[in-house]
């Protein structure tokens, strides 16, 4: 005698699930000959692809003169890298052209307790400084950068020659630093500025 299993319909409706639910996650377009999916598909991730460093990202944007989106991106970078001596001379840079003195010294600072011959980060302090009308301070950390770099940097060569006659003038003359010609800091490479007065 021939056994029968019978179906109930808890079975049946578990099965019509699952076929309903392939049914859902089919591509579009169905499978071609070789079992690879035809529809509409977003592109496939790459693990191993690497994302774009955000140093490189913030130099580009500081070169076109989008301090605040070259600030974000050294931000990424610093999840990236960690608080470099770099990442912090880069955002210290860019508080600088934004005209935020105040973070941009402390930031610079910073990078300067963690690596003391970062030659950028002495170089923007000195640019800090100038802004701020504070010659003698200028001075010496233009002194102290221009030794660092052996005397190979013109750029910085030209900012110590400013700040020592800058110095020099207000000591001779008093002049109120508020009477001071301003300056405008040209980017001679990544998060390297020199001075040009605007006189």
């Amino acid at each position: 005698m021939r056994q029968f299993t019978r179906i109930g319909p808890t079975w049946i409706g578990l099965g019509l699930s699952l076929t309903l639910l392939t049914g859902c996650l089919a591509p579009a377009g169905g499978l071609d000959a070789s079992g690879q999916p035809t529809g509409d598909l977003p592109p496939a991730v790459d693990p191993a692809q690497q994302s774009v460093d955000g140093l490189v990202v913030g130099d580009r944007l500081m070169a076109a003169g989008q301090y605040d989106l070259a600030l974000d991106a050294y931000y990424r970078a610093a999840g990236q890298h960690g608080l470099t001596a770099q990442v912090l001379a880069s955002i210290g840079s860019a508080d600088l052209k934004l005209g935020r003195l105040g973070q941009a010294e402390t930031i610079l600072r910073e990078a300067i307790k963690k690596d003391p011959s970062y030659i950028a980060a002495l170089n923007n302090l000195g640019c800090v400084m100038m802004e701020k009308g504070n010659y003698g301070a200028a001075r010496a950390w233009f002194k102290q950068a221009y030794a660092l770099d052996s005397g190979n940097s013109d750029q910085i060569r030209q900012n110590l020659k400013l700040a020592i006659a800058r110095a020099e003038n207000s000591v001779y003359t008093g002049t109120d630093q508020k009477e001071e010609p301003q300056y405008t800091l040209v980017p001679t490479g990544p998060s390297l500025y020199q001075l040009q007065s605007n006189q």
